[in-house]
């Protein structure tokens, strides 16, 4: 699982460069807490992501917001009758009800703008390996977001099956990377189109360090 992603300061510190990968104007404010969120991400930290109110239309656009990573479930305890809160951070079963509900709102979905992401090494203690990309300073998972039980925003990304770079590595799964001509794709098209994204990062557009 990937519980560890990070944006560059540079990126971090001046959201109108997103522009140039998301391929539309981010005109809102940003938010007032923006300064705080830090480039590390961590789960249940503040992130930023990009997404957009209803259909996109002239004028609009996406626009970057603030959202804690991960989404809470409520799931049945050790003990009858109990409950325990997961937080869950990286989504692979678009067949449950839940996410899959989410996934056929496009306005639920979002782009997780990352500059890289980590995964542990093997019996290295808290070692990571850092995944980068090639071909451009800051990519973006395939994100879902929600309100929780208290109104507050939460988001998970996708996960699925890791390529050949990430597989020896991490064989679990790797997150679901688009690429920058699927991105208005993903926040507006069908529920099949979206499921069709969900795909594996071609190996040789990523670097591993």
């Amino acid at each position: 699982m990937c519980n560890h992603y990070a944006n560059s300061p540079e990126i971090q510190a001046e959201l109108s460069t997103w522009r140039e990968f998301i391929a539309w104007d981010l005109k809102a404010p940003l938010p007032p807490e923006a300064e705080a969120v830090e480039t590390d991400v961590w789960p249940r930290r503040k992130a930023w992501v990009v997404r957009q109110e209803g259909v996109h239309k002239e004028g609009g656009g996406a626009f970057a917001d603030i959202m804690a990573w991960g989404v809470p479930l409520s799931l049945p305890g050790k003990r009858p009758g109990t409950t325990v809160i997961k937080y869950v951070t990286n989504i692979r079963n678009l067949d449950s009800p839940f996410w899959r509900s989410m996934l056929a709102r496009p306005h639920q979905r979002c782009l997780v703008p990352f500059a890289r992401f980590a995964e542990p090494k093997i019996g290295a203690g808290r070692e990571e390996h850092w995944f980068t990309l090639k071909d451009r300073p800051i990519g973006a998972f395939a994100g879902l977001w929600r309100a929780d039980a208290n109104g507050a925003k939460v988001f998970a990304f996708l996960t699925c099956e890791p390529n050949p770079l990430v597989a020896p590595l991490h064989p679990k799964a790797m997150p679901v990377i688009l690429h920058e001509s699927d991105y208005a794709r993903w926040l507006e098209g069908s529920e099949a189109d979206a499921r069709a994204l969900a795909l594996p990062y071609p190996s040789q557009l990523m670097g591993v360090g």
